[in-house]
């Protein structure tokens, strides 16, 4: 029987919702193994399965990373104790252009999936789509409940109405108190308490078994004067830090580079109002639309400058299968972290004076579909960018994002739109990663045996570990790849028990693609190289009955004269040719014929390393 057991909440400005106890049937035990576990430097091998694999007697705990090491985003963890597993998140990555395609990018499950069965549940630390957002891809594949605060539970439930799926919120999330619960997923205790992020109700999990304890921190920062929410739970976090017993801490390395103390929510208000008191005509604020204390900033320092809130809604009116600002706002009100005259939409106020309006929209990292990138393309009839606006993006650049946020820069700078970036403007952004005095301060408190750091590039990883081991007394620092599963136990040297093979997959439109897909490697060679596009007229007996059809991509388009299109043709024709007869029976043959006649042209005129693809067909005359 699952169980959640919650502790008392923390006084809040705003109402608990109440738990959900939901049964779920007892995974059942996995295959029997020898008592003995696998060594540090060379793992025991059963049947081809590592003896931790099914191995009752083993008391070791074990951490790995299917996504979310050495790279940003994409975070999904995996805890495995006496055979059983418990997944920590299941977030999506940021595309990686050069593969060629895709709508959304998220972990390789195969290794899991076939250990579903000894999967115990998925818990959810916050609401961010690097944490959540390859739920509604990933789930159906297990059917395990979801654990997770009230926030996340309700972004995740009107997420998963836009997709047709046998899904059931009330029997299949599982929701937590915010300020602190007690998960019994057996052969796991999980215990989680409130910590600062940029999205309310974050929360660090502490993993509990007879082996020992392990503390996940999730994404976290020390912004003490949150406006919407409780500070960190400081004096829980003291606790478990302080426990001998702290076997590992797997800890957030996002910005473990970053020098300079934290900027906050507060600061980020004052920022705004001195902006906004200063601007001739409207104040256009664009952010994160999940960061509910950053549009309470806002509204508040509207309201302080003597202009009106309000966010921008969608063109369209009809509902959509994804959640965005609005529907964000909603939440905030809902919940009660934004009061329901605090932010209104721009239908509302879109009559008022310019100096009075200050609106809140999508955008800050370009997005294609995001409202600024829109304005920018003047794709919006209702609203119209003026000279007079002022624009200030409350936000950093996320890897990746780089162009498409130059695009929006250089188009404002054009239309001689005035801009506050936080290239140019202090304090106009609160990061909810840590930084290092914040990572200092925290392994001031927190002693955990090892150090896994994660969720960061590798340089942060190893500045995070480094931490732990001069600031916080770590013995070991384990800075591992995804796949890597490390062996922990009480007072014992950690090791890579086990690596399996992992990556990433893509979404593109109903089809999932690995990373490895022919279909991208094809991309990525004609986005290079170019194609060649051959249609062959041929008789049963191979012999050429016409002219070779030829056409490219990326070879010969703009040769207007033809030259090039007409000597591939002729070049076909005599390599065809000559070919025996028993040659030109094997249609492979007349492939490579094409190919070799096809290299000598092409690479005779754009250089001996042009390689092109090349497509054949063959019409039986």
């Amino acid at each position: 029987m699952v169980k959640v057991r919650e502790k008392k909440a923390a006084p809040a400005p705003q109402a608990a919702a109440k738990p959900q106890n939901k049964p779920q049937a007892q995974a059942k035990s996995g295959p029997r193994a020898p008592k003995k576990g696998p060594r540090p430097d060379a793992p025991a091998k059963i049947s081809g399965m590592p003896a931790h694999e099914g191995d009752k007697n083993d008391n070791k705990m074990y951490f790995m990373a299917l996504g979310g090491l050495e790279h940003i985003g994409q975070n999904m963890y995996v805890y495995k104790y006496k055979g059983k597993y418990l997944v920590v998140d299941c977030g999506m990555g940021f595309l990686e252009e050069e593969i060629g395609a895709g709508d959304v990018q998220y972990c390789d499950t195969r290794w899991l999936e076939k250990r579903k069965k000894d999967v115990v549940g998925f818990v959810i630390t916050h609401g961010h789509e690097d944490h959540i957002g390859a739920l509604k891809f990933i789930w159906p594949k297990f059917r395990k409940p979801i654990y997770c605060t009230r926030f996340p539970g309700e972004i995740i439930r009107r997420t998963f109405e836009g997709v047709e799926m046998d899904f059931n919120p009330k029997k299949d999330i599982v929701v937590f108190d915010h300020n602190g619960a007690t998960l019994d997923l057996a052969p796991f205790e999980v215990e989680t308490f409130h910590v600062s992020h940029s999205v309310p109700e974050a929360q660090m999990l502490i993993v509990k078994t007879p082996a020992g304890k392990i503390l996940h921190t999730g994404d976290w920062t020390f912004n003490d004067d949150n406006p919407v929410e409780n500070p960190t739970d400081f004096a829980r976090l003291r606790e478990i830090g302080s426990d001998p017993k702290l076997l590992a801490c797997a800890c957030d390395s996002t910005s473990a580079s970053r020098q300079a103390k934290q900027t906050t929510e507060t600061e980020v208000r004052e920022t705004f109002e001195r902006l906004m008191k200063e601007a001739p005509g409207r104040v256009i604020v664009t952010g994160y639309s999940r960061s509910i204390a950053r549009l309470k900033m806002f509204a508040e320092a509207a309201r302080a400058a003597g202009r009106v809130a309000a966010i921008k809604e969608r063109s369209n009116p009809n509902p959509v299968p994804y959640v965005g600002l609005p529907e964000f706002r909603e939440m905030g009100i809902k919940f009660g972290y934004l009061g329901k005259e605090e932010v209104y939409l721009h239908s509302e106020i879109k009559d008022l004076p310019a100096e009075k309006q200050a609106i809140f929209l999508t955008g800050s990292q370009g997005e294609q579909f995001a409202m600024l990138t829109r304005l920018c393309r003047g794709q919006v009839k209702e609203m119209k960018l003026q000279p007079t606006d002022t624009i200030l993006f409350s936000a950093i650049i996320i890897p990746g994002r780089e162009q498409d946020v130059s695009y929006l820069y250089n188009k404002l700078a054009r239309m001689g739109i005035k801009t506050h970036t936080i290239f140019d403007t202090d304090h106009l952004h609160a990061s909810g990663h840590a930084g290092r005095p914040e990572l200092e301060r925290f392994y001031d408190m927190v002693h955990p045996q090892v150090s896994i750091p994660m969720h960061g590039d590798y340089i942060n990883e190893m500045l995070n570990g480094k931490m732990a081991m001069e600031r916080g007394g770590a013995k070991y620092m384990m800075v591992v790849h995804n796949g890597e599963m490390i062996a922990l136990a009480d007072g014992k040297e950690p090791y890579v028990a086990e690596t399996i093979e992992t990556g990433f997959v893509v979404m593109e439109g109903e089809t999932e693609r690995s990373k490895n897909d022919q279909v991208y490697k094809n991309r990525k060679k004609i986005a290079a190289n170019g194609a060649v596009f051959v249609t062959l007229p041929v008789d049963k007996r191979g012999f050429l009955k016409g002219v070779p059809e030829v056409s490219s991509a990326g070879i010969f388009e703009s040769d207007e004269t033809g030259f090039m299109k007409r000597q591939i043709q002729i070049e076909i024709t005599k390599a065809i040719d000559d070919l025996s007869k028993a040659e030109r029976k094997d249609r492979d043959n007349l492939v490579r014929a094409v190919q070799t006649a096809s290299n000598r042209v092409v690479r005779a005129a754009l250089g001996p390393d042009k390689k092109p693809q090349y497509s054949v067909h063959f019409i039986q005359k």
